[in-house]
């Protein structure tokens, strides 16, 4: 645990640094397919520090994340062997599991929800290449739900200013996961209605 916060941390120093949207576009690409740390901790202060360009911002991250599931998308297919043991060593397996059930029920929502939500989306960009799912819906679900909540990020931020920080750190989870279960519902009651 302690080298996962040296590793915030870090992450956290970058977004100050002169050159923050390359290393957030990196983050991006790097979490989506195996990086333990979210992009969001980098795009968060990021957009606090320059309210004008969070759409930027949220843009980039968005873009990477995409190409970063692109990625985990083509070590599930190439490299799921290589990557298996240490989803069991980083605890991710169980996600995992979790994901290739999902992506049999559901398919393109599956990559949707765990794009938007705080459920390991690399876990499913992987499972999405196990299971080879059709290229382009994955994509476009990838960019649905990943730009949703980065620009969901950006949106408090231009929307509350400074305060989004406390905002974002109190009541984000608690809303992510209330529109998470609200689109699983509705795609619950779609299905079987």
């Amino acid at each position: 645990m302690h080298k996962f916060l040296e590793l915030y941390e870090y992450v956290l120093k970058l977004a100050g640094h002169a050159r923050a949207k390359y290393y957030l576009f990196i983050l991006s690409v790097a979490e989506s397919s195996f990086f333990p740390i979210p992009p969001d901790v980098m795009l968060l202060p990021m957009c606090l520090s320059k309210p004008t360009k969070a759409w930027r911002f949220a843009l980039i991250t968005t873009i990477g994340s995409v190409l970063g599931g692109i990625i985990g998308y083509l070590i599930g297919i190439y490299a799921f062997g290589f990557i298996e043991p240490y989803l069991y060593d980083w605890g991710y397996m169980p996600a995992y599991e979790r994901a290739v059930i999902w992506f049999k029920e559901w398919g393109f929502w599956a990559v949707f929800i765990a794009g938007f939500s705080p459920i390991p989306y690399k876990v499913f960009t992987i499972a999405g290449g196990v299971l080879v799912m059709p290229l382009l819906p994955f994509i476009l679900a990838s960019i649905i739900g990943r730009g949703a909540r980065f620009y969901l990020v950006a949106l408090f931020v231009i929307m509350f200013g400074k305060k989004a920080d406390e905002l974002i750190r109190k009541h984000m989870s608690k809303l992510v996961w209330g529109l998470t279960i609200l689109i699983f519902m509705s795609l619950i009651l779609y299905k079987y209605y």
